[in-house]
């Protein structure tokens, strides 16, 4: 049951047709975690408290360096020295005190990762490296969640939805995100962003793409990013979708999986 205050303030939201009330009803109801409260988790955490998900989760075990102010927007020049978590759970509830905020100041590894997902409906991942989006998307698989996730390069992005504990219209499994990567790089050949750059409102735009398919995924509306990747070229502001499908080879929900649990992750 939305309040009079929370009515006034989704006022613009609950006048879509595609939202209306039972929309952000929804909202209100959904619980979120979001990896990384950096570029990507920055922009994604704001606008989901603005939006109104009832329950945000932060994973995140670093502080905020004055690196990081460039495109990590949720955090201020005061704010170097505290842990991530801490510095955005202040703004969102300057943001929105309707919206329950949840820090988990650790670093997500095999150990934790299904205790952390388990509590939440959708797990949006804003991590910077492969380990981490492979962990993770294998552990939403176990757990039956719906993960959505991006990618930063220097002026790229990328950004799809994983349901692959789902099966489609035709019976089979939905893609894994190892249908569309099915194996990292090798080490040293993607730049650590330290190392390459990255351009500052390139994060934001991504991670406001997150944020509007997560609310897309909790409310219903529109065609769903599963089975698609959504790519960004900042250069030529050019967005091209890309299709993938299940691969039956891929170990995690193929036809023979070799991917049975988390073990093959270093705890």
């Amino acid at each position: 049951m939305l309040t009079a205050d929370e009515l006034e303030r989704y006022a613009r939201h609950i006048v879509l047709r595609e939202v209306g009330g039972p929309g952000q009803a929804a909202l209100k109801e959904a619980s979120v975690l979001v990896i990384g409260a950096g570029g990507l988790g920055a922009p994604v955490l704001m606008y989901l408290a603005a939006a109104g998900v009832g329950t945000l989760g932060a994973v995140d075990d670093d502080i905020v360096s004055l690196s990081n102010l460039q495109r990590q927007i949720i955090h201020t020049t005061p704010d170097i020295g505290r842990r991530k978590v801490d510095s955005a759970a202040e703004v969102i509830h300057a943001l929105n005190p309707h919206v329950h905020f949840e820090a988990h100041a650790v670093r997500l590894d095999a150990k934790n990762v299904m205790s952390l997902i388990g509590g939440y409906d959708l797990v949006l991942d804003g991590s910077d490296n492969f380990e981490t989006r492979y962990l993770v998307s294998d552990a939403c698989f176990f757990a039956g969640k719906p993960l959505i996730t991006a990618a930063l390069g220097m002026f790229d992005g990328s950004l799809t939805t994983i349901r692959a504990h789902e099966r489609n219209e035709q019976g089979e499994f939905n893609p894994t995100y190892r249908c569309l990567f099915p194996e990292p790089p090798p080490p040293g050949t993607v730049p650590a962003c330290a190392e390459a750059g990255v351009m500052g409102a390139l994060a934001g735009m991504l991670g406001s793409m997150m944020a509007l398919e997560a609310i897309r995924e909790i409310v219903g509306f529109g065609e769903s990013l599963v089975g698609r990747l959504v790519m960004v070229d900042a250069r030529a502001m050019r967005f091209e979708t890309l299709r993938y499908a299940r691969d039956p080879a891929n170990p995690l929900n193929g036809d023979t999986p070799t991917i049975t649990d988390l073990s093959g992750y270093a705890a």
